[in-house]
């Protein structure tokens, strides 16, 4: 019986749990309900269990009845501040949504629960599964770290990540750079203000904002190498002016930041505004930068990935895996987790077949939707992913 068999018996189960975390979405790290949730489905489990203090998480050790190590799985549980819009039964009402598939990731980490403690008798080491708030930005894999997250010393560490936008049932990844690093940078710029009929008289800093915005992308075309690039978004500009017939005296920016390499980050942290700096001093303005670093590069260890492409063409044929050129600009937390343990993440395509190939609806969007019917298999590959990495701990070649 190999775990894809049982978990066409417990799919129906798991898609109901993933229905029920949907409709009652959760932001950041503070996910009472959704915990309680995890909670209610992982009893009658033989799991050692602990609940986060400074966060709703779950974290459940199930012990193998034969010596070995650990090996760490994980899902992210939190939602995003979405007004769901895609017209599903089981639609969110509440102002969030699980926009990223998130549900999909818990559900599916608690039928890997379930199917390796059918036959931990057999499993030679432990598993940690770890369900995870604060994914979406408050750094919640972080936390859960300095909370003692690797107290089993695992020694792998691995996680699926659905795409909506990608055909259903391929599984994707590739070894080194995964997913970029994220960082923000935070831009005063002063100038004195005015009457907005007599410009001359004071220093306007709202034309010295465009300028910078368009010197930004001339930065990163032109400083920054194609071959270890670095995506920079304005997402918010905003000035301290409350009439119209005001000039404002200070402009806002704030800047998305992310690069695939520390050395490309740590340019664009001084050289950035450096030159910004040196631009609000030709027209007589000020410049103020903060730079609020959040989430490292995510990098998947050369030879777990490997392994774990090998793995995934046993399960689902080689022709449902595929190796990714090159790195995504997104983000993700679980890059903390695989500074301090060799691991994977991988991506499983969820795209709904009745869904435009050219134009899905994208990830973080409110017409979102992610199609389920994988969850057993998406449950079965993470339980078969943590058994053989313990099989082979256990008897090296």
């Amino acid at each position: 019986m190999t775990f894809l068999n049982q978990a066409e018996r417990i799919a129906p189960e798991l898609i109901a749990l993933r229905r029920t975390l949907h409709a009652e979405p959760e932001l950041m790290l503070d996910l009472p309900r959704t915990q309680a949730t995890v909670l209610t489905a992982l009893e009658g489990l033989d799991l050692e269990i602990t609940t986060g203090r400074g966060l709703s998480s779950v974290v459940a050790v199930l012990r193998g009845g034969r010596p070995g190590p650990a090996v760490l799985l994980r899902g992210d549980m939190d939602a995003l501040p979405i007004r769901e819009a895609n017209g599903l039964e089981f639609a969110a009402t509440n102002g969030r949504m699980h926009a990223c598939g998130h549900d999909l990731h818990t559900a599916g980490l608690v039928g890997a629960a379930r199917l390796l403690h059918e036959r931990r008798e057999e499993l030679p080491g432990s598993v940690v599964f770890m369900f995870q708030p604060g994914e979406e930005g408050a750094g919640g894999a972080r936390i859960m770290l300095e909370e003692g997250l690797l107290e089993e010393q695992p020694v792998a560490a691995y996680a699926v990540h659905v795409d909506c936008g990608e055909a259903l049932g391929v599984w994707s990844t590739r070894p080194g750079p995964l997913m970029a690093s994220s960082s923000v940078m935070y831009l005063r710029l002063s100038g004195t203000g005015g009457h907005a009929a007599m410009p001359h008289g004071g220093v306007d800093p709202v034309p010295v904002a465009a300028e910078m915005i368009l010197a930004i992308q001339a930065f990163v075309t032109r400083r920054i190498p194609v071959q270890d690039p670095a995506v920079i978004s304005v997402t918010r500009l905003a000035s301290n002016s409350l009439a119209r017939n005001v000039i404002p005296g200070e402009i806002e920016i704030d800047l998305n930041i992310r690069t695939l390499s520390p050395q490309t980050l740590s340019y664009v942290r001084t050289e950035l505004p450096a030159m910004l700096t040196a631009l609000a001093a030709v027209h007589r303005c000020s410049l103020e930068a903060e730079f609020v670093g959040n989430y490292p590069v995510t990098v998947n260890d050369p030879a777990e990935t490997a392994q774990v492409l090998e793995w995934l063409g046993d399960l689902h044929g080689p022709g449902q895996v595929e190796l990714l050129d090159t790195p995504g600009m997104a983000s993700e937390d679980f890059s903390y987790v695989l500074e301090k343990v060799p691991g994977a993440m991988v991506f499983l395509g969820v795209r709904p077949p009745q869904t435009s190939v050219n134009e899905p609806p994208a990830m973080h969007s409110a017409t979102a939707v992610f199609d389920d019917s994988l969850l057993g298999q998406q449950a079965a590959t993470l339980a078969e992913l943590a058994w053989r990495r313990l099989r082979k701990a256990s008897h090296p070649v």
